[in-house]
């Protein structure tokens, strides 16, 4: 087992901790939130609450910010910052389970003004084998219901249990990325309320910030392939991807033990018990993952723990800020590590996809960058015109990247372009006034046969 550093306990970003009611709009945009908190109050309070406990900022942390990303971001920094130092303006997303039926969350949903963030695909079968036994689980009643045993058996890694992998090719989308994934969002930053963990009972949704989705969707995952989250906890993103495909086999990775009891208690509140053969939970060192099991997953997702912008700047106070800004310094390397390890779990003509969620370009471009200079065999995909463009009314996307490391390439681009060397390392999404979603970093590798 890789137990974490002290210092990267601290750091691992809890992508949790749901805020409202205020935004960054308009005066006119802010009345109208006004009147329709005042109207959802007194008509169904039970549902979205509209009140958060206010949270100071650190100030030494947003000096930092300031000088950094006033140099990576140029103009955008100033929209950025006054997001990000407003939390009651921050967007959530609400991505419902297919494995339950919510017809009555849907249903109230749309009466509050939310709406898909995603064109919707044909609804997701399960293999004719496991949808009986799926179907014994579930109950066609409010919450559907799925028991799990007492233990964690049905998510240990058993290499002799997998199921065999069909080799799915994944296309390029020309046009808006449709998905399975049925997300609703609303222009304001209302807060549904999350549904408590219920030992038997499925949760209906998921809360998230919308834009984590974007590296689910970038790593195109198929029914029946072998996929790897590498750095799976708290669960967000492997829930996401079972709701996209059915996989053959979902290994979902976590050394920490104390994350790792919050990832299978994602699992249990999401997924049914027909899925345990193939979904587990495994505890190795990131690191070293692709040398114990080397090419043989079809996707691999490496959502690398990152120096999380959102929950720096209300969660260090001060002797922890120096310390916590000389951890920033130590995490690229880590980064670099899981990536390259990822490549080596991948097979020849799979797909890696590395995310974060800062805006740090030290620990998204530069990472990505390193990567590729000593592992000839990545290609790096442009996702510009698959995901940034198709998207681009709900979310900002930086425009340029020109806080790479000096001296990678012969000639910088011009302020407010985007070459198209910058857009094939990555896209960043950067918080912006009524589009609050991000920060969130993507990039997409694949593996040369």
């Amino acid at each position: 087992m890789f137990p974490y550093p002290a210092y990267l306990r601290r750091i691992l970003h809890d992508r949790s901790g749901i805020l409202t009611p205020r935004v960054l709009c308009s005066s006119a945009d802010r009345d109208v939130v006004r009147k329709h908190n005042k109207t959802k109050q007194a008509s169904s309070p039970q549902v979205i609450r509209t009140s958060k406990k206010e949270r100071s900022s650190c100030q030494l942390i947003l000096e930092h910010f300031d000088h950094q990303y006033s140099e990576e971001l140029g103009d955008l920094w100033a929209s950025v910052r006054s997001v990000l130092l407003d939390p009651p303006s921050w967007q959530y997303g609400v991505l419902l389970n297919r494995f339950t039926v919510a017809t009555d969350v849907k249903r109230v949903l749309l009466s509050k003004g939310f709406s898909t963030l995603l064109p919707q695909k044909e609804a997701l079968t399960l293999p004719g084998a496991l949808r009986t036994v799926f179907d014994a689980d579930c109950q066609t009643a409010k919450g559907s219901l799925s028991k799990f045993p007492s233990d964690n058996s049905h998510l240990r890694l058993d290499n002799g249990s997998r199921a065999p992998i069909q080799q799915a090719q994944s296309e390029a989308r020309s046009g808006p990325p449709s998905s399975p994934l049925q997300c609703y969002i609303h222009h304001f930053p209302l807060r549904f309320p999350s549904q408590a963990h219920r030992p038997g009972q499925l949760k209906q949704y998921y809360l998230l910030n919308a834009a984590s989705l974007l590296p689910v969707l970038a790593l195109q995952v198929q029914d029946g392939e072998k996929v790897l989250d590498l750095c799976a906890a708290p669960g967000g993103k492997a829930f996401a991807i079972m709701q996209c495909a059915t996989p053959a086999f979902l290994c979902c990775n976590e050394p920490d033990r104390h994350r790792r009891d919050r990832l299978t208690k994602t699992l249990e509140s999401f997924l049914p018990r027909s899925l345990s053969s193939r979904v587990a939970v495994s505890a190795q060192d990131g690191r070293s993952f692709g040398q114990s099991e080397a090419e043989i997953y079809d996707k691999v997702l490496v959502d690398a723990p990152c120096s999380n912008d959102r929950s720096w700047l209300f969660s260090s106070a001060g002797q922890q800020v120096e310390q916590r800004l000389k951890e920033r310094g130590r995490l690229p390397r880590l980064q670099v590590q899981l990536l390259r390890s990822a490549l080596s779990a991948v097979r020849p003509g799979g797909i890696v996809v590395y995310s974060t969620c800062t805006m740090s370009s030290s620990e998204n471009f530069a990472v990505v960058e390193a990567v590729l200079k000593d592992c000839p065999e990545a290609e790096p995909e442009d996702l510009w015109e698959e995901i940034a463009l198709p998207l681009s009314s709900y979310f900002t996307f930086s425009p340029a990247h020109r806080g790479l490391v000096p001296n990678t390439r012969s000639a910088r681009p011009e302020r407010g372009r985007v070459s198209s060397y910058d857009r094939r390392l990555g896209i960043l999404v950067v918080p912006q006034p009524c589009k609050t979603w991000g920060p969130m970093f993507l990039s997409r590798l694949r593996k040369r046969k």
